[in-house]
């Protein structure tokens, strides 16, 4: 009898315990696509593209690709970890060369997808358009989505390679040969030919014939680059930098503004791929109508996709959104009004690294703001590209701390697994969270760690939408409650333990902590356990 309850809890803790939409249970993988796996060796250095031994190789394209992460959704890789979506890094095309990076110079290409160069056409070392078609079926048939990163605010810089290449007559003879010390003066920027470049019409660049950046949020210019002129109403036609590429899916629009221009690119890869979301970038540069009428575009397009591809669609949820505003916190904001279904939420890693007594003032804290109405949500994470990474030797209590968290949660390649940091050159500390993924050293303890926690979130849409109930100090423990589904968990517990469960598992039920994969029966309103570091109790009863 024994036996029979343990298959069948096994059996029933593999089904969700309840249907929860996507939009409330996020539980979003990010990959760095170049640093996470190099599926096609032969991509790598697609439009001449080199690496940098004088710079160190920080800021070079390292290999990674979009075949790359096909090949780890077949291994099942994040099938395995429970995550029910992929955010990739931007695949369409950027810049072709470098420019200087850093205070100690290195070469600064666009491997991370946010200088642009054509929003149309597939950047050759991410990988060709039936590579990425393959990698969205592969992850759709896993039931995990597939979400990219744009970027509405700016396009890439001016660099050498793509003015030469695209002939904008600006370079001095010799520019074959810069290098990081004399970079910028093979240029001239007192060039009014800049206009042949993305031109005044399309962006601010300060620069001769264009207008400067403005001074507020939406109309600056951040770190130096050209800022998309996004609220202009001025009909424009294809920027100069496309009209003389001969392989852009650009097509010039009568009455087209440079805001319906970027929006209907984007739009179109969901059409045509099934893309069932954005991770948007910079979000308070842009104005809200911009992020509304992207999130209408990729809205219709994706609905439009699904009843071409009705086999392939995961299910009929529409179009998902999440934003990165600098700084925002756990709060719902003007943002959620302004086409985003979730904001990045830049709170939580710095104070997952607490003790379990003020992490609980944080789930509390986060519980109560996210039962409150008008419904919205927030993306935690302990590690990011643009902060830094969770400090190594506490990443255990980080994951537990990430993985149990109400509202949606945000994993980054590598913390899974250990991944160490790379290099961190002065004034660019940010390229050391971006390092190659560790996989021929991986941390199985970690790994095996993040799979179960992983897996339990999943079938648990309560640890998202719960109601945050301490159970216990010590060791501490908690509940957490919906009307459909209930959990208790003690994320730091060793040895013979009572936890008492009175409210959440009647007597007489029969529980699972599927950590340990251990059954116990709840009795006097307690369940004694003998836990092995971590304790996660489910129901094994409908």
């Amino acid at each position: 009898m024994k036996t029979v309850l343990a298959t069948l809890a096994v059996l029933l803790a593999s089904l969700p315990a309840q249907a929860a939409s996507f939009a409330d249970n996020p539980i979003v993988y990010f990959a760095v696509t170049d640093r996470f796996a190099n599926g096609n060796p032969g991509n790598d250095h697609s439009y001449g593209r080199a690496a940098d031994p004088e710079g160190g190789d920080i800021g070079s394209f390292h290999g990674g690709d979009i075949a790359g992460i096909t090949q780890k959704l077949k291994a099942g890789w994040f099938k395995e970890l429970g995550v029910n979506a992929l955010w990739i890094t931007a695949p369409y095309e950027q810049i072709h060369g470098w420019v200087v990076g850093g205070k100690q110079q290195f070469k600064h290409y666009a491997y991370h997808g946010y200088w642009a160069l054509d929003y149309t056409t597939m950047d050759a070392n991410m990988g060709t358009r039936e590579e990425l078609r393959e990698m969205i079926t592969t992850a759709h048939a896993q039931g995990i989505r597939v979400l990219f990163d744009v970027v509405l605010n700016h396009p890439g810089y001016a660099d050498l390679r793509t003015l030469a290449e695209y002939k904008v007559p600006v370079l001095w003879p010799g520019h074959e040969q810069a290098n990081l010390r004399d970079y910028h003066s093979f240029v001239d920027y007192n060039n009014f030919d800049f206009r042949q470049w993305w031109g005044p019409d399309w962006v601010r660049a300060g620069l001769p014939g264009y207008p400067d950046g403005g001074q507020d949020d939406y109309t600056m210019q951040l770190a130096y680059l050209p800022d998309f002129r996004t609220e202009s109403t001025k009909a424009v036609g294809l920027p100069p930098i496309l009209q003389r590429k001969n392989d852009t899916r650009a097509i010039a629009r009568p009455d087209a503004t440079v805001r319906s221009y970027l929006v209907g690119w984007l739009a179109d890869w969901v059409r045509e791929f099934g893309v069932d979301g954005f991770r948007a970038d910079t979000v308070k540069h842009v104005e809200p109508a911009s992020w509304l009428a992207l999130r209408a575009a990729a809205t219709e397009a994706l609905a439009d996709w699904k009843a071409r591809h009705p086999k392939q669609a995961i299910d009929d949820a529409p179009f998902w959104m999440t934003g990165e505003a600098w700084g925002h916190g756990p709060e719902r904001s003007s943002w959620h009004d302004a086409g985003f279904d979730s904001m990045i939420n830049f709170d939580f890693q710095h104070r997952a690294g607490g003790g379990w007594k003020a992490i609980d003032g944080v789930y509390r804290q986060y519980a109560q703001l996210l039962g409150q109405g008008p419904r919205y949500n927030i993306l935690s994470y302990i590690s990011s590209h643009d902060t830094s990474l969770f400090p190594r030797d506490q990443l255990k209590h980080g994951l537990s701390a990430l993985l149990l968290a109400p509202g949606g949660v945000q994993l980054f390649y590598g913390d899974e697994s250990g991944r160490l940091p790379g290099t961190a050159p002065a004034g660019d500390e940010q390229q050391a969270t971006r390092s190659d993924m560790n996989w021929t050293s991986l941390d199985s303890a970690m790994l095996a760690h993040a799979h179960k926690l992983g897996q339990f979130r999943l079938r648990h849409a309560a640890l998202a939408r719960g109601e945050h109930r301490l159970n216990s100090e010590a060791p501490y423990a908690f509940a957490r409650v919906t009307a459909d589904d209930r959990v208790i968990v003690a994320p730091d517990a060793q040895g013979a333990i009572t936890l008492k469960v009175h409210g959440v598992f009647a007597d007489g039920a029969t529980v699972r902590d599927a950590y340990s994969n251990q059954i116990y029966t709840v009795s006097n309103g307690a369940v004694a356990i003998n836990a092995t570091g971590t304790v996660l109790l489910e129901t094994t009863t409908p």
